[in-house]
Protein backbone atom coordinates (compact mmCIF):
# COMPACT_ATOMS: atom_id res chain seq x y z
CA UNK A 1 0.00 0.00 0.00
CA UNK A 2 2.78 2.51 0.74
CA UNK A 3 4.64 1.65 -2.29
CA UNK A 4 1.38 1.76 -4.58
CA UNK A 5 0.99 5.95 -2.93
CA UNK A 6 4.54 6.48 -3.37
CA UNK A 7 4.72 5.56 -6.91
CA UNK A 8 1.85 7.53 -7.25
CA UNK A 9 3.32 10.40 -5.84
CA UNK A 10 6.00 10.38 -7.99
CA UNK A 11 3.89 10.15 -11.24
CA UNK A 12 2.21 13.11 -10.19
CA UNK A 13 5.20 15.59 -9.41
CA UNK A 14 7.09 15.03 -12.41
CA UNK A 15 3.15 15.65 -14.71
CA UNK A 16 2.57 18.43 -12.34
CA UNK A 17 6.39 19.65 -12.11
CA UNK A 18 6.54 19.91 -8.20
CA UNK A 19 9.61 19.75 -6.34
CA UNK A 20 9.19 17.78 -2.86
CA UNK A 21 10.77 19.19 0.09
CA UNK A 22 11.37 16.95 3.52
CA UNK A 23 12.74 17.87 6.68
CA UNK A 24 14.75 15.01 8.48
CA UNK A 25 12.03 14.56 11.10
CA UNK A 26 9.81 13.18 8.86
CA UNK A 27 8.67 9.66 8.41
CA UNK A 28 11.22 7.34 6.12
CA UNK A 29 8.28 6.94 3.37
CA UNK A 30 8.28 10.76 2.97
CA UNK A 31 11.58 11.01 2.42
CA UNK A 32 12.09 8.38 -0.06
CA UNK A 33 9.83 10.39 -2.25
CA UNK A 34 11.05 13.74 -1.28
CA UNK A 35 13.50 15.80 -3.75
CA UNK A 36 15.69 17.04 -0.89
CA UNK A 37 15.95 15.85 2.36
CA UNK A 38 17.61 17.84 5.62
CA UNK A 39 17.58 20.87 8.19
CA UNK A 40 15.10 23.67 7.29
CA UNK A 41 17.31 26.38 5.84
CA UNK A 42 18.92 24.14 3.82
CA UNK A 43 16.03 22.81 1.98
CA UNK A 44 14.77 26.15 1.12
CA UNK A 45 18.32 27.21 -0.59
CA UNK A 46 17.91 23.71 -2.27
CA UNK A 47 13.97 24.96 -3.08
CA UNK A 48 15.22 28.17 -4.59
CA UNK A 49 18.26 26.56 -7.34
CA UNK A 50 15.68 24.03 -9.01
CA UNK A 51 13.18 25.19 -12.22
CA UNK A 52 10.77 23.57 -10.27
CA UNK A 53 7.64 25.96 -10.42
CA UNK A 54 5.57 24.29 -7.59
CA UNK A 55 7.33 23.51 -4.03
CA UNK A 56 5.85 21.04 -1.25
CA UNK A 57 7.34 21.83 2.26
CA UNK A 58 6.68 18.48 4.40
CA UNK A 59 7.91 20.14 7.58
CA UNK A 60 6.32 22.93 9.76
CA UNK A 61 4.89 26.73 9.14
CA UNK A 62 8.19 28.75 9.22
CA UNK A 63 9.79 26.31 6.95
CA UNK A 64 7.41 26.89 4.41
CA UNK A 65 7.54 30.69 4.77
CA UNK A 66 11.30 30.60 4.30
CA UNK A 67 10.96 28.64 0.88
CA UNK A 68 8.22 31.35 0.17
CA UNK A 69 11.22 34.11 0.74
CA UNK A 70 13.80 32.65 -1.20
CA UNK A 71 11.99 31.79 -4.00
CA UNK A 72 8.90 34.52 -4.38
CA UNK A 73 8.30 33.22 -8.02
CA UNK A 74 7.15 29.69 -6.98
CA UNK A 75 4.01 28.62 -5.46
CA UNK A 76 5.03 26.90 -1.84
CA UNK A 77 3.00 24.53 -0.28
CA UNK A 78 2.76 23.82 3.62
CA UNK A 79 1.85 19.88 3.23
CA UNK A 80 -0.34 19.77 6.54
CA UNK A 81 -1.86 23.41 7.57
CA UNK A 82 -2.05 22.42 10.92
CA UNK A 83 1.68 21.75 11.13
CA UNK A 84 3.26 24.67 13.06
CA UNK A 85 5.89 25.25 15.89
CA UNK A 86 5.54 26.41 19.37
CA UNK A 87 8.98 27.85 19.07
CA UNK A 88 8.24 29.99 16.21
CA UNK A 89 4.91 30.80 17.29
CA UNK A 90 5.49 31.72 21.11
CA UNK A 91 7.13 35.25 20.24
CA UNK A 92 5.57 38.14 18.15
CA UNK A 93 6.51 41.20 16.57
CA UNK A 94 4.65 43.51 19.42
CA UNK A 95 6.61 41.52 21.99
CA UNK A 96 9.65 41.65 20.33
CA UNK A 97 9.22 45.46 19.26
CA UNK A 98 9.17 46.19 23.59
CA UNK A 99 11.61 44.28 23.95
CA UNK A 100 14.68 46.01 21.64
CA UNK A 101 13.10 49.64 23.38
CA UNK A 102 14.45 48.41 25.92
CA UNK A 103 17.69 47.03 24.78
CA UNK A 104 17.86 49.69 21.63
CA UNK A 105 22.15 48.97 21.47
CA UNK A 106 21.05 45.25 20.80
CA UNK A 107 21.29 43.65 17.84
CA UNK A 108 18.55 41.29 17.37
CA UNK A 109 19.49 37.95 16.10
CA UNK A 110 16.63 35.77 15.25
CA UNK A 111 16.66 31.75 15.21
CA UNK A 112 15.34 30.81 11.74
CA UNK A 113 12.51 28.92 13.89
CA UNK A 114 10.63 32.36 13.98
CA UNK A 115 7.59 33.46 12.19
CA UNK A 116 8.49 35.49 8.78
CA UNK A 117 6.42 38.51 10.45
CA UNK A 118 8.74 38.35 13.67
CA UNK A 119 11.95 38.40 11.31
CA UNK A 120 10.70 42.17 9.87
CA UNK A 121 12.14 43.25 13.17
CA UNK A 122 14.94 40.94 13.42
CA UNK A 123 18.25 42.20 12.40
CA UNK A 124 19.71 38.28 11.54
CA UNK A 125 18.67 34.96 11.29
CA UNK A 126 20.92 32.32 12.25
CA UNK A 127 20.89 28.14 11.90
CA UNK A 128 21.70 26.34 14.44
CA UNK A 129 24.79 25.15 12.38
CA UNK A 130 25.55 28.69 11.58
CA UNK A 131 24.64 30.48 14.88
CA UNK A 132 28.18 30.65 16.46
CA UNK A 133 29.95 32.03 13.86
CA UNK A 134 27.67 34.69 12.71
CA UNK A 135 27.19 36.03 16.16
CA UNK A 136 31.01 35.79 16.31
CA UNK A 137 31.04 38.05 13.02
CA UNK A 138 28.65 40.66 14.14
CA UNK A 139 30.25 43.99 14.47
CA UNK A 140 28.41 44.39 18.05
CA UNK A 141 29.11 43.54 21.34
CA UNK A 142 25.15 42.99 22.93
CA UNK A 143 23.21 40.52 21.42
CA UNK A 144 19.70 39.59 21.82
CA UNK A 145 19.22 36.05 21.20
CA UNK A 146 15.87 35.01 20.10
CA UNK A 147 13.51 32.66 20.62
CA UNK A 148 15.37 29.77 21.77
CA UNK A 149 17.30 30.22 25.24
CA UNK A 150 19.23 27.06 24.92
CA UNK A 151 20.71 27.89 21.78
CA UNK A 152 21.44 31.43 22.92
CA UNK A 153 22.99 29.78 26.40
CA UNK A 154 25.36 27.68 24.25
CA UNK A 155 26.53 30.13 21.80
CA UNK A 156 26.69 32.36 24.50
CA UNK A 157 29.36 30.03 26.10
CA UNK A 158 31.31 30.10 23.28
CA UNK A 159 31.73 33.79 22.99
CA UNK A 160 32.59 35.45 26.35
CA UNK A 161 33.47 38.41 25.21
CA UNK A 162 30.19 39.07 24.01
CA UNK A 163 27.13 40.21 26.27
CA UNK A 164 23.96 38.52 25.54
CA UNK A 165 20.50 38.74 26.35
CA UNK A 166 18.59 35.82 26.14
CA UNK A 167 14.54 35.23 26.42
CA UNK A 168 12.59 32.54 28.08
CA UNK A 169 11.43 30.58 25.02
CA UNK A 170 12.58 27.54 23.29
CA UNK A 171 11.10 24.02 21.74
CA UNK A 172 9.28 22.77 24.14
CA UNK A 173 10.22 18.92 22.60
CA UNK A 174 13.90 18.80 23.40
CA UNK A 175 13.16 20.89 26.73
CA UNK A 176 11.24 17.09 27.64
CA UNK A 177 14.79 16.02 27.84
CA UNK A 178 16.68 15.92 31.23
CA UNK A 179 19.58 15.47 33.07
CA UNK A 180 18.36 12.40 34.30
CA UNK A 181 17.51 11.12 30.92
CA UNK A 182 20.87 10.83 30.32
CA UNK A 183 22.48 9.56 33.12
CA UNK A 184 20.22 6.52 32.95
CA UNK A 185 21.08 6.65 29.21
CA UNK A 186 24.81 6.39 30.18
CA UNK A 187 24.19 4.08 32.41
CA UNK A 188 21.87 1.88 30.11
CA UNK A 189 24.80 2.12 27.49
CA UNK A 190 28.43 2.78 28.81
CA UNK A 191 30.21 2.60 25.43
CA UNK A 192 27.45 4.88 23.59
CA UNK A 193 28.77 8.15 22.60
CA UNK A 194 25.71 11.49 23.28
CA UNK A 195 25.05 13.53 20.66
CA UNK A 196 22.72 16.47 21.07
CA UNK A 197 20.95 19.41 19.82
CA UNK A 198 21.85 22.79 20.94
CA UNK A 199 17.85 23.17 21.50
CA UNK A 200 18.20 21.23 24.48
CA UNK A 201 18.45 22.73 28.45
CA UNK A 202 21.84 23.69 29.01
CA UNK A 203 22.25 20.93 31.97
CA UNK A 204 21.81 18.17 29.09
CA UNK A 205 24.27 19.87 26.47
CA UNK A 206 26.93 20.15 28.89
CA UNK A 207 27.27 16.11 29.25
CA UNK A 208 27.10 15.76 25.22
CA UNK A 209 30.35 14.31 23.30
CA UNK A 210 28.90 16.19 20.28
CA UNK A 211 26.67 19.37 19.79
CA UNK A 212 25.22 20.15 16.66
CA UNK A 213 21.90 20.85 14.38
CA UNK A 214 20.32 17.64 13.23
CA UNK A 215 22.63 17.33 10.20
CA UNK A 216 25.48 17.99 12.04
CA UNK A 217 24.21 15.04 14.50
CA UNK A 218 23.77 12.48 11.35
CA UNK A 219 26.65 13.16 10.00
CA UNK A 220 28.83 12.75 13.39
CA UNK A 221 27.47 9.40 13.57
CA UNK A 222 27.73 8.25 10.23
CA UNK A 223 31.61 9.26 10.42
CA UNK A 224 32.51 8.43 14.05
CA UNK A 225 34.84 5.36 14.31
CA UNK A 226 32.54 4.72 17.62
CA UNK A 227 29.90 1.78 17.26
CA UNK A 228 27.25 3.24 19.61
CA UNK A 229 25.42 6.76 20.22
CA UNK A 230 23.18 8.21 21.65
CA UNK A 231 20.65 10.83 20.35
CA UNK A 232 19.37 13.88 22.04
CA UNK A 233 17.11 15.31 19.50
CA UNK A 234 13.83 14.44 17.88
CA UNK A 235 13.38 10.24 18.05
CA UNK A 236 12.83 10.07 14.01
CA UNK A 237 16.48 10.64 13.63
CA UNK A 238 17.25 7.41 15.31
CA UNK A 239 15.08 5.46 13.30
CA UNK A 240 17.25 7.46 10.19
CA UNK A 241 20.44 6.71 11.78
CA UNK A 242 19.69 2.78 12.05
CA UNK A 243 18.62 2.30 8.42
CA UNK A 244 21.58 4.17 7.50
CA UNK A 245 24.05 2.75 9.42
CA UNK A 246 22.80 -0.71 10.22
CA UNK A 247 26.23 -1.83 11.42
CA UNK A 248 25.98 1.12 14.60
CA UNK A 249 23.68 0.96 17.35
CA UNK A 250 21.53 3.93 18.13
CA UNK A 251 19.61 4.90 21.69
CA UNK A 252 17.10 7.61 21.92
CA UNK A 253 17.53 9.59 25.09
CA UNK A 254 14.15 9.52 25.86
CA UNK A 255 10.94 7.90 24.09
CA UNK A 256 8.65 11.29 24.77
CA UNK A 257 11.25 13.34 22.31
CA UNK A 258 8.72 13.31 19.48
CA UNK A 259 7.48 16.48 17.49
CA UNK A 260 3.78 15.96 16.95
CA UNK A 261 3.64 19.12 14.52
CA UNK A 262 6.41 17.08 12.54
CA UNK A 263 4.44 13.85 12.58
CA UNK A 264 1.09 15.51 11.67
CA UNK A 265 2.29 15.27 7.62
CA UNK A 266 1.14 12.36 6.28
CA UNK A 267 2.43 10.27 2.95
CA UNK A 268 -1.52 10.87 1.92
CA UNK A 269 -1.35 14.40 2.81
CA UNK A 270 1.85 14.71 0.38
CA UNK A 271 -0.43 13.00 -2.49
CA UNK A 272 -3.35 15.07 -1.58
CA UNK A 273 -1.45 18.18 -2.32
CA UNK A 274 0.19 16.57 -5.39
CA UNK A 275 -3.40 16.07 -6.67
CA UNK A 276 -3.82 19.73 -5.76
CA UNK A 277 -6.46 18.27 -3.36
CA UNK A 278 -4.80 19.71 0.28
CA UNK A 279 -2.27 21.86 1.88
CA UNK A 280 -2.05 25.24 2.12
CA UNK A 281 -0.38 27.56 -0.16
CA UNK A 282 1.99 30.06 1.76
CA UNK A 283 1.31 34.09 0.86
CA UNK A 284 3.33 36.47 2.14
CA UNK A 285 2.57 40.41 1.70
CA UNK A 286 5.42 42.77 0.18
CA UNK A 287 6.54 43.93 3.85
CA UNK A 288 6.59 40.59 5.11
CA UNK A 289 8.46 39.55 2.24
CA UNK A 290 10.76 42.33 1.86
CA UNK A 291 12.23 42.77 5.50
CA UNK A 292 12.27 39.03 6.28
CA UNK A 293 14.20 38.66 3.30
CA UNK A 294 16.81 41.54 4.49
CA UNK A 295 17.50 39.23 7.36
CA UNK A 296 17.76 36.14 5.89
CA UNK A 297 20.09 37.85 3.72
CA UNK A 298 22.27 39.23 6.55
CA UNK A 299 22.66 35.93 7.45
CA UNK A 300 23.97 34.64 4.23
CA UNK A 301 26.25 37.42 4.41
CA UNK A 302 28.29 36.74 7.43
CA UNK A 303 27.53 33.34 7.30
Amino acid sequence: MIKDIQQQILKLKEENDICILAHCYQSPEILEVADFTGDSFALSVKASQVENKTVIMCGVRFMAETVKILSPNKKVILANPSAGCPMAEMMDKEVISLVKEQYPDYTVVAYINTTSELKTICDVCVTSSSALEICKKIDNDNILFIPDCNLGDWISKQLPEKNFKLLNGGCPTHAKMSERDVLKAKELHPNALFLVHPECTPDVVALADYVGSTTGIMDYAKQSDAKEFIIGTENSIVTHLQMSCPDKMFYPLSKDCICHNMKATTLVDVLNCCKGDFGEEIILDDHVYTEAKRCIDEMIRLG
